[in-house]
This record gives structure tokens, C-alpha cells and sequence, in this order.
């Protein structure tokens, strides 16, 4: 019989369903003081290919901590979760390598994928403001590029209210 922990994991393709419905990741760093320093990040998902890795990005300010915390320590945990009540959570937690990328381009077409996930009703694409709002973000921030080092997956109700 499989433990507990093989029931609830998700497959490859699950966590790339549940990546896909959910909107904000706590985002660890290591902090200066030795303390983990906690952030939500939105995000999006690119090269989910066949060997199931989901690379996550998502941009902040070059100038803010979690950007100091990963100039002097690239590591970084990362968990998107779901569920209010025991028998429903679920969620994937990711240890990571992160790279950070400050070619302007590479952070604005960023922005432009976060925004066009985030703002409803773009069926026809942002609008000349918006691409103008986020050209002059783009200087001012960097790109986080999450690698994938080891994740852990929980789906609760796969165990059908048994515990």
C-alpha cells in the first residue's frame, strides 16, 4: 500500500493544472539578519516540457530586499497553495535556484506576459497605455527566473475525506 505521502502527490501534469488556476507564490529568501524573509510574488509558468519541470518567473523592484537576499544567496523556496479547510488543501512547494535577469527586454516581455495573465479582459491585448506603463516599470525592476532544484506536491483530496 502507498504511504500517506505518494497518495497526495501530484503528477507532473496536476501541478501544471494547479500552477495554471493559482495567482500568488510566497516567494523565501534568506535574509541579511539570518531570518527568512517571506514575499508574495505573482507570477507565471514557461518550458513546462515532457520531464515535467514548471520554471516559474515573476519581476520585483531591482532596489527591493528580496532582490538583495538573492544577489548574496541565489537559493530560494517558493510555494502556491490552495484551500481552506484540511480535506481540500493542496498546493506545491519548490526549492530553487534563482537567476536574476536585468536586460531591460528580457524584464519588460516579462511584464508584459504578467499583465496580460492578470488583468482580465485582454482577450484583445493590452492596450497602448498599459504596454507603456509597463515599458517604464521594466527599467526599475529585474526578472526571477525559479529553477527547479527539488518539489514537494500535496492534493489532500485525493484521499477522499479519509485520514
Amino acid at each position: 500500500m502507498a504511504s500517506r505521502r505518494d497518495q497526495i502527490r501530484m503528477s507532473d501534469e496536476e501541478v501544471v493544472e494547479f500552477l495554471d488556476q493559482e495567482k500568488t507564490m510566497i516567494c523565501a529568501t534568506n535574509g541579511v539578519g539570518g531570518w527568512p524573509h517571506l514575499m508574495p510574488l505573482w507570477f507565471v509558468v514557461r518550458n513546462t516540457g515532457p520531464e515535467g519541470a514548471a520554471e516559474l518567473w515573476a519581476w520585483t523592484f531591482a532596489k527591493s530586499q528580496k532582490t538583495k537576499n538573492l544577489e548574496r544567496d541565489a537559493r530560494a523556496s517558493i510555494q502556491i497553495e490552495a484551500g481552506e479547510e484540511y480535506q481540500v488543501l493542496r498546493g506545491v512547494m519548490f526549492e530553487t535556484e534563482v537567476v536574476i535577469h536585468r536586460e531591460v527586454d528580457d524584464v519588460l516581455a516579462l511584464g508584459m506576459e504578467i499583465f496580460a495573465r492578470y488583468t482580465p479582459g485582454l482577450e484583445e491585448g493590452l492596450s497602448d497605455e498599459v504596454k507603456e506603463m509597463i515599458r517604464g516599470q521594466a527599467a526599475k525592476r529585474v526578472a526571477f527566473q525559479f529553477v527547479e532544484q527539488r518539489r514537494v506536491s500535496w492534493d489532500h483530496r485525493k484521499l477522499g475525506g479519509v485520514y
